[in-house]
């Protein structure tokens, strides 16, 4: 099965059991916007909370807020979204098609990568057990060559960018000869510039009305909070303030599903310090987000570190990391050293002073900031992903799993009565009110239990408790657990014990 294909399979498995369906199903789709299904909001809460725990529980000096959506229009003119929120649009001629010229090289440079990969994979092929994949990057004048072109490309793509250079970009594409993925022809317009921000208007009368913008980050929410946040909370230098919120970008192409979407949700924390130490408190978070999602089991080799080409106008220093999808590795979390950029331009614009008085350097100063800054659906996403598996068991019968992190799982338990008869939903529904004090469990009662297993099994349960008729006279149930399914008789006053060892 190709990459497209288990795309597609994910996606149509996230809409028939219940985690995302389009926005306006009902009224044939909204491009690019999806809401989230029963399981699909348990399992994006249960990502926020991980996140929030880790900031906010397990920092000391990390707080949260939650600012609005509406803000200030002069915050968009302070920050730099007004005049430089901008992505490089191309038309193509002939299939009436809209790109980001920026994200076509990109995909450029990304076949090329994928060559080095079939490169790899042909040469395990053939030297088996003995293949040094070290070496044969450092020897294989094919993958070389593959490799000075990306080079040579990123360098001339980054110089641009910084530039601004919109014509050295479309030249680039024509040099390139880039073709438009669904007409196939090179007929590219010239390139220009396209700001992402949606505005609306505020007022009773739309003569009067003002014109506001639907907030594309939520870290602008944070710094205007900052002087609040730190006399309130009586934070002392370096702390960080978090939020979750979503934000709104008018994306040229949105696509790849719930990756690149015009309405999503940002995971963000500025990170308040000393200037002359951000360097050392950028390096500290990078590597301490990186050990976050390798916290969630998924293997090291699904992730890696991207150091920007083109550095934002706010900052000195900026990595992504990048997570392996079925398109291949894009963005997952930014990791930005914002230097003091932020906080300067919003005393000026509001006129009123931003600083830090610090004690023990008995000094004012105006703060620096780090930033991570991950999204939520791109999460999701990822999870959800990497957690989807096709297995063919022993008989020769397949299941769907989703191999989720139990933590993140939209239920923990599921209490299934083998028949729905005899008195075993009674004690069955008991076992369930006594659980779901400690854990979000589901109760099921219809269909066959092999149908009940595979259909917990596809919405990720870790553990399935059957009750049956030999429950009424021990007192114990049957426990399945979902990776292995294997399956082990537990007294009902052991299930919370049960699930907590295992």
């Amino acid at each position: 099965m190709n990459s497209e294909e288990f795309f597609k399979k994910i996606v149509s498995h996230a809409k028939e059991y219940g985690f995302i369906y389009p926005s306006s199903d009902l009224y044939d789709g909204l491009a690019a916007v999806y809401d989230y299904g029963p399981n699909g909001v348990e399992l994006k809460n249960n990502i926020k909370q991980y996140w929030w725990r880790s900031m906010t529980q397990m920092h000391e000096n990390i707080v949260g807020v939650d600012s609005a959506i509406f803000m200030h229009p002069k915050i968009w003119k302070a920050s730099g979204h007004v005049d430089a929120f901008n992505d490089p649009l191309i038309d193509n001629k002939d299939s009436k098609k809209r790109y980001r010229a920026d994200v076509l090289i990109e995909d450029h440079i990304a076949k090329i990568e994928e060559k080095i990969n079939k490169e790899i994979t042909k040469a395990k092929k053939r030297f088996g057990d003995s293949f040094n994949e070290e070496q044969f990057l450092a020897t294989s004048e094919r993958v070389k060559g593959y490799k000075q072109q990306m080079e040579d490309i990123h360098q001339r793509f980054a110089d641009l960018m910084n530039a601004n250079d919109l014509a050295g970009l479309k030249s680039l594409i024509e040099e390139l000869g880039i073709v438009c993925p669904i007409s196939g022809t090179r007929n590219w317009t010239d390139v220009r510039q396209f700001n992402l921000m949606f505005s609306t208007k505020m007022g009773s009368v739309s003569d009067d009305s003002d014109i506001i913008y639907l907030r594309p980050e939520t870290a602008q929410g944070i710094f205007v909070n900052y002087l609040n946040v730190q006399k309130t909370n009586r934070m002392k230098i370096p702390f960080g303030i978090a939020q979750i919120g979503k934000a709104f970008r008018n994306e040229i192409v949105a696509r790849q599903f719930i990756f690149r979407m015009r309405e999503f949700e940002q995971m963000e924390m500025e990170f308040f310090c000393r200037p002359g130490t951000e360097m050392e408190w950028f390096n500290y978070w990078k590597e301490e987000r990186m050990n976050w999602h390798l916290a969630l089991g998924i293997p090291k080799e699904k992730y890696r570190y991207h150091d920007h080409e083109k550095l934002a106008h706010y900052a000195n220093a900026a990595t992504d990391i990048e997570f392996d999808f079925p398109f291949g590795f894009k963005e997952l979390e930014g990791i930005h050293s914002r230097t003091d950029f932020d906080l300067k331009r919003h005393q000026e614009f509001s006129g009123r002073k931003i600083q830090y008085f610090d004690a023990e350097l008995n000094e004012s100063y105006t703060p620096y900031c780090v930033e991570t800054s991950i999204g939520l659906d791109r999460t999701f996403l990822a999870v959800f992903s990497h957690a989807f598996n096709e297995e063919t068991l022993q008989d020769g019968s397949t299941r769907i799993v989703l191999n989720l992190p139990k933590q993140l799982a939209p239920y923990k338990v599921s209490v299934l009565p083998l028949v729905n008869k005899d008195g075993l939903p009674e004690m069955a529904h008991g076992i369930f009110n006594d659980l779901k004090f400690n854990m979000r469990a589901h109760y099921e009662e219809k269909d066959t239990i092999g149908k009940r297993y595979r259909r917990q099994d596809a919405i990720g349960t870790p553990y399935c408790i059957t009750v049956d008729n030999d429950s009424l006279k021990d007192n114990s149930v049957t426990i399945r657990l979902r990776d292995t399914m294997q399956q082990e008789r537990v007294s009902v006053d052991n299930i919370k014990s049960y699930i907590a060892a295992h």
